[in-house]
């Protein structure tokens, strides 16, 4: 295992995060229960892992309280770093009961604390926008909590790029604590994250941490040719898709899903570890959720190997997205031509990282 920087902070996290969404028992709607949990945390930390990722609406709080209890036992909770959300409605018919607002976030805090045994969370994650609360009530109230020692860093998660550039530019301006990471959904099959997403990450110094890296499962290789030689894979596609409710896959999809399971017969891999690599290779801290030692097992052995970058270039062809306007517009030979003068080709855009003041950095 090794580690990088979360963002611009000085924050030493594992290489890959691993979810605990999966972590409940049965009445938690959990997809393993409490023994299972509990192996999958110790795989994780056996290989050199500290970065966990939770939330306090996942199995109705029974991830936090597995956890916790976990982390507790260990007696080293300086050695992780505990990642949890705040966000998701907590009291079903108490319209205060989640959101953005400061009041959710703090109440959902302090049950966080309680649940993950913990005086203080490493890492707090705003886990989706609500359209409501305004972004200086948002990032004030999460400042307020960094100064308070009851959270250290924040991260943004299923958020516009707007809202998440409003935010962070804010904070800079009134030297409150800002986002140093990004949760979304990226991998092969969802890659419209590199439209506005991406390229504002990028922009800002954030460290994104994708979910649903195997597309919903679809790159597993459950689902390869080999695997329905009487040719009904379509119809099995038909149910995940109905299961994942808004997603749909049709002949692009499929086509990466075998471009996937290719690469990895030619390697004597998985189609999760390609898939797996293909989104760490594109600088990224993928979260894995898993509910099996063998998945665990399966996504730790990526860490073993990379793709090359041939095969990196033909996944990138197979899954390859419009852009859109503007990019698309600003890309295109005649733009170049008519704003660059010709010389597009010879200006270095690369720009060195920011500098980041010491005195944002006081508390």
């Amino acid at each position: 295992m090794r580690y990088k920087l979360l963002g611009n902070s000085g924050l030493r996290v594992s290489e890959l995060a691993l979810g605990t969404m999966t972590f409940g028992d049965k009445n938690g709607d959990g997809a393993c229960d409490k023994k299972t949990s509990r192996a999958l945390f110790d795989t994780f930390l056996e290989v050199g892992g500290n970065f966990i990722d939770t939330a306090n609406g996942y199995t109705g709080g029974t991830s936090e309280s597995h956890l916790g209890e976990f982390i507790a036992s260990t007696n080293e909770r300086e050695r992780f770093v505990v990642a949890t959300k705040y966000s998701a409605n907590m009291r079903p018919g108490d319209p205060n009961g989640g959101g953005n607002s400061r009041k959710s976030m703090v109440q959902s805090v302090e049950g966080s604390l309680k649940r993950l045994q913990t005086d203080y969370i490493d890492l707090l994650w705003v886990h989706m926008w609500d359209s409501v609360t305004l972004v200086e009530e948002v990032m004030s109230g999460l400042d307020a909590l960094v100064r308070s020692g009851k959270i250290l860093y924040i991260g943004v998660s299923d958020h516009p790029a707007w809202v998440v550039s409003e935010a962070n530019t804010l904070a800079r301006l009134k030297s409150w604590t800002p986002f140093v990471a990004l949760q979304i959904e990226y991998s092969l099959i969802q890659r419209t994250p590199e439209r506005e997403l991406l390229p504002m990450a990028k922009a800002f110094g954030l460290t994104t941490t994708p979910w649903s890296v195997l597309g919903g499962g679809l790159l597993s290789g459950k689902y390869s040719k080999k695997n329905f030689p009487s040719g009904d894979r379509e119809a099995e596609l038909k149910k995940l898709a109905e299961r994942r409710n808004e997603v749909k896959y049709g002949p692009r999809e499929l086509a990466i899903a075998d471009a996937v399971e290719e690469i990895a017969e030619a390697n004597g891999k998985t189609s999760t570890q390609v898939a797996l690599n293909w989104v760490r290779q594109k600088g990224t801290i993928p979260i894995i959720g898993v509910s099996k030692m063998a998945q665990i097992k399966d996504n730790l052995a990526a860490l073993e190997w990379h793709l090359t970058e041939k095969e990196m270039h033909k996944l990138d062809q197979v899954s390859e997205i419009e852009l859109g306007f503007p990019h698309d517009f600003l890309q295109s030979s005649n733009v170049k031509r008519a704003f660059w003068g010709g010389t597009f080709d010879q200006i270095d855009r690369q720009r060195p990282i920011a500098y980041v003041e010491p005195a944002r950095l006081a508390r």
